[in-house]
This record gives C-alpha cells, structure tokens and sequence, in this order.
C-alpha cells in the first residue's frame, strides 16, 4: 500500500501550469514539522513536494497561499529526470489525491474547517469488523 498523509502549511503559493495536452498541474512545497532530533527539544521541518492534477490543480491555485494550514492525502512518487547539464536527478513527491483545506484563504477563524486532526487514528475495530 503506497498512502501519505500530511498536514503542514504551504511553503510558497502553489504554481500552476498546463501540460501540452492541456491538462493542469500545481506544485507546492508543504514545511510539515519534524518533532525531536534537535536541541533541547527543537523542532525542525521537512519540505516536502506536492504535485497534484487537473481539477484538484486549479482548486489549489485559486485557493491555497503560503503558509495556510492544510492535510493531503496521496502517494508518494520517486521519479527520474535529466537535467539541462546532462545529470541524472531523483525526485520524491506526494501526487495529492484530496487535499483539506484547514484554514480559510486570507484570515483563518480559528475552527479548522470543522475537521478534527487529533481524532485520526482513535477509531479502533475489532478484528470481525475489519473488511479484509
């Protein structure tokens, strides 16, 4: 099973571009915050890359900015590339699958768009409940 989920603020505003055949792309870095590892306590953050398509894409341009506060849901990609120079790259990105948007665009108000991140992972199933 290939399944990230993210919650951090946008490190930049998301740029938006078309591919050839018309289709939409965005592209964002999300700083989501690494806790331990530090000094005394300090937290760090990662930048992780997000790519995510068409409708998904545009809703993010018209909508997010740098440093709203969102959770993504995807998977995560490692690709290939060569550089201008000729150089073999290697990439790791999450492909945004849905993308929650936990404060308003401009001013938050404070109730996270009614989603409750600390209730994630409390539900717990008996094993006869488990579909698999």
């Amino acid at each position: 099973m290939n399944k990230v989920i993210l919650v951090g603020r946008l490190a930049q505003d998301p740029e938006v571009r078309y591919t050839q055949s018309g289709k939409a792309v965005a592209s964002f870095s999300l700083a989501v915050n690494r806790f331990g590892g530090g000094a005394q306590g300090q937290n760090n953050a990662d930048f992780i890359p997000i790519v995510a398509w068409e409708k998904l894409a545009e809703t993010c341009g018209n909508n997010l900015t740098k440093g709203q506060r969102v959770l993504v849901e995807g998977r995560l990609q490692i690709r290939s590339y060569e550089t201008n120079d000729g150089q073999k790259r290697r990439i790791a990105e999450v492909v945004a699958q849905s993308i929650e948007f936990l404060e308003r665009k401009q001013a938050s108000t404070g109730d996270a768009g009614n989603i409750d991140v600390n209730s994630f992972g409390k539900d717990v199933f008996p094993e006869e409940e488990i579909p698999f």
